[in-house]
C-alpha cells in the first residue's frame, strides 16, 4: 500500500487582539478561506486575546481550528509573545487584527519566504491606504506619506509581515516597547527583505483629522521608545517628505503643509503618550 502523501507544513500566524470583536472575524474568515479545501494550505493561527472587555476571544474561537490564548493584561508586546510560544508554524507571518489579506495574500508571501533559491527572510505585501470617504486634511497627508520612499523595503507600516524560520531566529522576543514591526524590521537588511507586491495589503486610515494625530502620536512615541533602548534601529528622515516627494513633485505642496502641520501635532502629542500603552485608531473599528 502506498504510504499517504505528507502534510504540510502549516503556516504559523499571530495575532495580536485587545478588543477586536468588531473585526477579528473578518481578518480570520479571510485567512481561512486561504486554505479552504484543495488549497494544500495548512494553518497554524494562534490569537492572543489581551486584556480584553468584548467578545474577542469568543469571536476568535468560533472560527474552526484558531487557537485562542487569553491574557488578563492588555499589551501587544507580551501578546506577541505568548503567541510565539504557542505557534508552531513556518513560515509565521505577524497580522493586525484589522487586516483582511486577499485570496491568495497569505500563500503568496510563504512562497516566497520558502523559494528554493535567494529566499529573502522577511516579507510584506503591497501597502493600499484607504482614504476614500476620508476628509480632505486626511487625504491630504496621505498624498505625501504613500509616496515615501522609507517605505519601499520597509516591513512596518502594512499590519502584516512574515518571516522565514531563519529570520525568526534574528531575535529572541518582542521588547516591551509598542514599535514592533519598526524593532523586525531593523533585524534585516535592505536585501533581507522583499515586498510580496502582487498581493496587498489594505490598510484603512483614520476617518478623522483628530484621529490621525492622535495615531501618528501613539507611532512616534513607541518608535523613540524603541530607538532609546535599541541600538540599529532605522532611523526616522526628516527631511524626505520634501526631497523626495514634494521637490520632484510641486503640485503636491499645499498637501505639504497639510503634512507638516499634522506631523509637528503629532511630535507634540506623543510627548504625552504613557509609555507601553496600546493606543489604536478606533475610528476604522
Amino acid at each position: 500500500m502506498p504510504s499517504p502523501p505528507p502534510r504540510p507544513v502549516p503556516i504559523g500566524v499571530v495575532i495580536a487582539a485587545h478588543d477586536e470583536a468588531n473585526v477579528i472575524g473578518g481578518c480570520l474568515d479571510a485567512l481561512l478561506a486561504d486554505a479552504g479545501p484543495g488549497s494544500g494550505v495548512e494553518l497554524d493561527i494562534v490569537v492572543v486575546a489581551n486584556g480584553c472587555t468584548d467578545d474577542t476571544a469568543r469571536v476568535a474561537a468560533a472560527r474552526p481550528g484558531v487557537q485562542v490564548v487569553e491574557l488578563a493584561e492588555a499589551g501587544k508586546a507580551a501578546a506577541l509573545n505568548a503567541g510565539d510560544a504557542v505557534a508552531r508554524g513556518f513560515p509565521r507571518f505577524y497580522l493586525d487584527a484589522d487586516v483582511v489579506l486577499g485570496p491568495g495574500a497569505l500563500r503568496a508571501m510563504a512562497a516566497a519566504l520558502t523559494a528554493p533559491v535567494d529566499p529573502p527572510l522577511a516579507v510584506t505585501p503591497r501597502r493600499e491606504m484607504v482614504t476614500a470617504g476620508r476628509p480632505l486634511l486626511v487625504r491630504a497627508y496621505y498624498a505625501v506619506n504613500t509616496r515615501l520612499p522609507i517605505f519601499a523595503d520597509a516591513l512596518f507600516g502594512r499590519g502584516v509581515l512574515g518571516v522565514s524560520a531563519a529570520g525568526r531566529e534574528r531575535f529572541d522576543r518582542f521588547p516591551a516597547e509598542i514599535a514592533d514591526d519598526l524593532f523586525l524590521d531593523s533585524r534585516f537588511a535592505s536585501a533581507e527583505k522583499r515586498e510580496v507586491s502582487a498581493v496587498a495589503s489594505v490598510v484603512q486610515t483614520p476617518r478623522t483629522l483628530r484621529d490621525l494625530v492622535r495615531t501618528l502620536a501613539r507611532v512616534r512615541a513607541g518608535n523613540a521608545m524603541l530607538r532609546a533602548s535599541h541600538p540599529g534601529i532605522r532611523p526616522s528622515v526628516p527631511s524626505s517628505w520634501l526631497r523626495d516627494v514634494v521637490l520632484p513633485r510641486p503640485w503636491l505642496a499645499p498637501a505639504a503643509v497639510v503634512y507638516v502641520a499634522v506631523t509637528l501635532a503629532a511630535a507634540l502629542r506623543a510627548r504625552r503618550h504613557p509609555r507601553g500603552a496600546w493606543g489604536r485608531d478606533t475610528s476604522t473599528r
